[in-house]
């Protein structure tokens, strides 16, 4: 009987696809309520003036308009370019220069590359960013070698430059996810370009600059990609350490829509401003996708 009743479930089963669906099940459930639902919710909101805990009227474009007068707004999608324009390059260059290192045949290479990786692991994190912001206080370790070699303090949390300095430098600190992916490319380069290269007399800029960058440039298109978009997003070092300060220097687009949402409670206003933020995200991402075809290597292309 139990066999009988075994063999009808396996067949409902089969002839249903009753298993995908179930296996499925928890993907669909997360893509809806996590995903899909509160973008249509967020898209909602940006057409209406909803704060937290009271009833959303149809505003129309208001938002949007008013993001163009707000000088908060233009000054946060500043200080984000800037750093993403600073932060994205110094972040790369360390990853493809350590992952270079790396790949070369010497002891404990797996060691180090693990080593390496290990701020990307932690490096967001709110423990590590409270880290750093113990370290560039005013008692923290930084002033304390400063005066220990006879120099004066630095503000580096008071002043906007020094400020922005610290989150660009715990940006490339966090490069061991880019320098694991440029070491795996590193790695598919075939030696008998290099060999190749050796015969004609190249030296090892020549080799770098003429086989290692065009065979790496696919590497170089996602990883600039992916970092982009990851630093257009940037919020926890800003608001752990800097908290946006001082006087804005550091105040981040993601920053500045969660103040709007969760201290303002204009859920409407920062709904609008994600908006933007996908568009303007969107426009970067098209037009590294559109000029890479000027710089990226394939062997199709031959």
């Amino acid at each position: 009987m139990e066999k009988k009743q075994s063999s009808k479930f396996q067949k409902f089963i089969h002839n249903n696809n009753t298993a995908g669906y179930l296996f499925s099940l928890p993907f669909i459930v997360g893509f809806l309520g996590f995903t899909l639902i509160p973008i249509l919710v967020s898209m909602y909101y940006s057409v209406t003036d909803y704060k937290l805990g009271q009833d959303a009227s149809f505003i129309g474009m208001q938002n949007y308009l008013s993001l163009l007068t707000d000088e908060r707004f233009m000054n946060s999608m500043k200080v984000t370019v800037i750093y993403v324009v600073i932060s994205v390059p110094v972040k790369l260059a360390f990853a493809l220069l350590v992952a270079y290192l790396l790949t070369k045949k010497r002891k404990g290479v797996t060691f180090y590359r693990s080593l390496y990786y290990v701020p990307s692991l932690i490096g967001g994190s709110i423990a590590v960013a409270l880290v750093w912001k113990t370290i560039f206080s005013t008692r923290g370790l930084a002033n304390a070698i400063l005066t220990g070699i006879g120099m004066k303090k630095i503000s580096w949390l008071g002043d906007p430059n020094a400020a922005m300095g610290i989150l660009i430098a715990m940006a490339a600190w966090q490069f061991g996810s880019s320098m694991i992916i440029f070491a795996a490319g590193l790695k598919e380069i075939p030696g008998s370009y290099y060999e190749a290269a050796d015969i004609d007399g190249a030296n090892k800029f020549q080799r770098f600059f003429k086989i290692t960058l065009p065979c790496l440039s696919p590497i170089i298109l996602y990883n600039l990609v992916m970092q982009t978009i990851s630093a257009f997003m940037s919020f926890t070092q800003a608001f752990v350490i800097t908290q946006g300060g001082p006087n804005d220097a550091t105040n981040f687009y993601a920053l500045y829509v969660y103040k709007h949402a969760f201290q303002y409670s204009n859920m409407g206003y920062a709904s609008a401003m994600s908006w933007i933020m996908l568009v303007l995200i969107s426009v970067v991402t098209l037009v590294i996708f559109k000029s890479s075809k000027f710089w990226v290597f394939s062997e199709s292309d031959q």
